[in-house]
């Protein structure tokens, strides 16, 4: 009886190996799919130069898409939820990306170098997460508070106008979300998150916040006024 004991601990850390492996193989697909759909949307957006969509609109599609996702994570219609989600969030963008090539002589460049800039930070912080394969998930409680915080901060700058409290929400969103990518990559490998919807829709969040932030900064600091 004990001779089977070794053989049927194997046999279950080899199951959760699988588990594991096919979560991350899925969230990473799923994600590759999103962030495709989604710069198409942005695409047919700026293409058809549609106008700013108002911030009181985009809470409430992204929030409401968000729950759906979150409420259909175990189902196939959940794929279709998080490609909504996506897609809308990425049309959201398109305006934004206009606003940016219009207003700025080097508009086009600062545009790419947050997008790779961006593209960067997530493989080098996915890398490093994989690789070392430590345990962010004592990030967890300090990442929410810090992107609540941040998130109050901007919705009452929409009524405040204040450039430095701009300044520092950006700074504060990029550096949250690097944080969340280690923490949500950890997740995945240590088999804290065992959803792949979910992990996609974190890991897109991330991505599509932390380029917005980028580009907000380089606007900034690197913009120059037509």
């Amino acid at each position: 009886m004990n001779q089977n004991l070794p053989s049927a601990r194997t046999q279950a850390a080899y199951g959760q190996a699988l588990a594991t492996n096919s979560v991350i193989r899925n969230t990473y697909i799923l994600l590759s799919l999103t962030l495709i759909f989604s710069a198409a949307s942005a695409g047919f957006a700026m293409l058809s130069h549609a106008g700013p969509v108002s911030p009181l609109l985009v809470l409430v599609g992204y929030f409401g898409l968000l729950f759906l996702t979150q409420r259909l994570r175990n189902s196939a219609w959940g794929i279709l939820s998080i490609f909504a989600l996506t897609g809308f969030m990425g049309y959201t963008l398109g305006p934004i990306l206009n606003f940016y090539i219009a207003n700025f002589s080097n508009g086009s460049e600062l545009v790419l170098y947050a997008a790779g800039s961006t593209g960067a930070i997530f493989l080098g912080l996915s890398a490093y997460a994989f690789s070392t394969r430590k345990d962010f998930s004592y990030m967890g409680g300090f990442i929410m508070a810090g992107i609540l915080i941040a998130f109050i901060a901007s919705i009452a700058n929409l009524f405040l106008h204040i450039p430095g409290l701009a300044l520092a929400v950006s700074s504060m969103f990029v550096l949250l979300m690097c944080g969340y990518i280690l923490y949500q990559t950890s997740a995945m490998i240590h088999g804290g998150e065992t959803n792949y919807i979910m992990a996609a829709v974190g890991l897109y969040v991330a991505i599509f916040n932390l380029f917005m932030s980028l580009l907000q900064l380089m606007g900034v600091f690197a913009g120059r006024r037509r």
